[in-house]
């Protein structure tokens, strides 16, 4: 069957792919550890279930407007002014089936063919090929450990082209954990303030999961003059364990967020409208259970981080934020596996599923080859289970 060019360039999601294999032989009845999924193990809290059940016990299950319930973008303005410091009108919203489709609406609406959109690297996987998707060229610049995953603002500025459409920030980071304090912000504002045209997305999927003591801040924290060109993005998914509840949203220009909602329109129409009352209850209620998650995330970072820099050959920086360790195996590379020699993060990552059980996603396809992107989205027991397997593989390596 001949199928669409534009899906050349498009490759599945590895962190989908070795998670659906490692489920595979956990079903099997195998001891898979799972460090790969992209998800609180927390259970959606009580009061956020029982908001679904009541709309449900109502009949609120028909169409709402493609662009969200009334009380529903009432309640992401009102979160958005106390927790970080923004005003939007209800008009300036749109709710989406995950924060994802809001990026790709957002793509959709703003790139034309070769347009360029620059993605600091390592990277989530997902924004190259959103971006590919809607004929644009993703355009990736490095960042380094030894800078904090901080984006270079020289680097920025020599990236930009007179086809650049788009920049994309996305901190807490994934799959890095690194975090764009206000001084490195102000440092990249500097730059967009020399490129009145480009657009600017902020991705906060993971601002709830933050470990510097020092509160979270984004880019229009620091230049509210950015507000006509920048589209921020956020979700219910990993602040409150609802990822598959499919609820995400995103703030912006009116002009901007007409056109997502036109896209969304002919494409998905509304988010579920259980789910949109589920949401309500969520951003309108006790927050004790998100401080709660964050505070147990904390500690396994800390086990976690502790863990891998005992092990030879291992190099870890600790994440600021969100909820995976990004680990530097590069001094394990060369090294042999019963008589082969490990070529990169997809071959560690390939040996420690089959040979010992542990699902770890391999940094080649974020941008960050000689890396392993680990999930402590996990119980401290897996956790330990998890690092004894990593000793064991280290522990056998020779070369």
């Amino acid at each position: 069957m001949k199928l669409a060019r534009r899906l050349d360039s498009i490759k599945p999601s590895p962190t989908l792919a070795l998670n659906a294999k490692a489920k595979a032989l956990a079903a099997a009845g195998e001891d898979v550890v799972g460090f790969a999924a992209g998800e609180p193990d927390f259970d959606t809290p009580d009061h956020i279930k029982q908001a679904a059940i009541q709309a449900l016990a109502e009949g609120f299950t028909k169409y709402t407007a493609t662009a969200g319930t009334p009380e529903l973008r009432a309640a992401i303005c009102d979160k958005l002014k106390k927790d970080n410091g923004l005003t939007y009108a209800p008009e300036q919203v749109v709710v989406s089936n995950g924060a994802k489709q809001c990026l790709y609406n957002f793509f959709q609406a703003v790139l034309d063919e070769g347009d360029e959109v620059i993605i600091f690297n390592p990277a989530w996987v997902s924004y190259p090929d959103m971006v590919a998707l809607a004929a644009g060229r993703p355009v990736l610049v490095p960042t380094r450990e030894e800078d904090g995953w901080v984006p270079d603002p020289g680097r920025f500025e020599r990236a930009i082209t007179p086809r650049t459409r788009a920049v994309v920030f996305n901190s807490p980071s994934n799959p890095t954990g690194g975090v764009l304090s206000a001084e490195a912000l102000g440092a990249l504002v500097r730059v967009l303030e020399r490129h009145p045209v480009l657009l600017v997305v902020t991705d906060d999927i993971y601002e709830k999961l933050l470990y510097t003591g020092r509160p979270f801040v984004q880019v229009l924290n620091i230049a509210p003059h950015l507000a006509d060109r920048t589209l921020v993005v956020n979700g219910l998914s990993k602040a409150f364990a609802m990822t598959g509840w499919r609820l995400g949203y995103a703030a912006g220009p009116k002009p901007l967020i007409a056109a997502m909602n036109m896209i969304q329109d002919q494409s998905t129409s509304n988010a579920s409208s259980i789910g949109q009352r589920a949401a309500v209850a969520a951003l309108r209620g006790p927050m004790d259970t998100v401080d709660l998650m964050a505070r147990e995330f904390l500690a396994r970072r800390d086990l976690f981080v502790a863990g891998l820099q005992a092990l030879p050959g291992v190099r870890v920086r600790p994440p600021e934020g969100a909820f995976y360790v990004f680990p530097n195996v590069q001094g394990l590379l060369g090294r042999r596996h019963r008589g082969k020699a490990l070529q990169g993060s997809v071959h560690i990552s390939q040996v420690l599923l089959d040979d010992y059980r542990l699902a770890a996603v391999p940094g080649e396809p974020f941008g960050g080859e000689g890396y392993l992107r680990l999930s402590f989205a996990a119980s401290r027991a897996t956790i330990e289970k998890g690092l004894a397997r990593l000793r064991d593989f280290v522990g056998g390596l020779t070369g």
